[in-house]
């Protein structure tokens, strides 16, 4: 995974995690390189995590933490991250002409995406979603993503009427060359969540240099 959010297709005979990363790439070929095309005279870089909110020993929940029992499947229609101000309804994303995978219309600033294909989230595995960081409007619904803390909050309203309270393990940021696929699209074995958007450095050239993630797992359901 090189080069600056770069935007690939997706062969409809890969598997489910390999076309979410090519949806997550998309994504992110959209945010950032916007503000540049169109003129914008400056570049207010996102806050990005610290290494204090980086995982000890992987992707997992730390030892004693609450797990909540894995859901059945239920589509996601709202997700809030109370701490950042974050209230966005939930757009489902399939693929295109192609075989490329779609992207949230990058006019609207506050819209998640999340690949109607995958893991919903609450239920077992990982789950995948997604959202700009910004647009040729300014700030859009993950810009402050880089700020959250271990212990913040992550509430995904489903179809079926429950609402899935996840709790923040770490956020961590990676350089696009060095991206580590299956640390973010790994399968897990209790009901997790990735969010991803774009960050790192910025250049005019050629916008964001990589991407930051954040994991949580399930601790509530309401």
């Amino acid at each position: 995974m090189r080069g600056t959010c770069p935007s690939r297709t997706a062969d409809r005979r890969t598997t489910v995690s390999q076309k979410a990363k090519g949806w997550l790439l998309a994504i992110a070929a959209l945010a950032g390189v916007w503000l540049i095309r169109n003129g914008a005279d400056t570049q207010v870089v996102p806050p990005g995590p610290t290494a204090a909110q980086s995982f000890a020993d992987g992707p997992v929940p730390q030892p004693g933490s609450l797990l909540a029992a894995p859901l059945k499947p239920s589509a996601p229609v709202r997700l809030r991250i109370p701490s950042i101000r974050v209230d966005a309804p939930v757009t489902r994303l399939g693929l295109g002409p192609g075989g490329r995978l779609d992207v949230p219309p990058a006019e609207n600033r506050n819209v998640v995406g999340w690949y109607k294909d995958g893991t919903p989230p609450g239920s077992e595995g990982s789950a995948i979603m997604a959202g700009h960081v910004d647009n040729a409007e300014g700030r859009s619904v993950f810009y402050d993503l880089g700020a959250l803390r271990r212990g913040s909050t992550v509430e995904v309203v489903r179809q079926d009427g429950r609402t899935a309270v996840f709790s923040l393990d770490a956020v961590e940021v990676y350089e696009n060359d060095a991206f580590p696929d299956k640390r973010v699209y790994g399968a897990a074995p209790f009901a997790s969540l990735r969010l991803i958007t774009c960050g790192g450095g910025f250049s005019k050239a050629t916008g964001y240099q990589g991407n930051v993630v954040a994991y949580a797992h399930l601790t509530a359901v309401r």
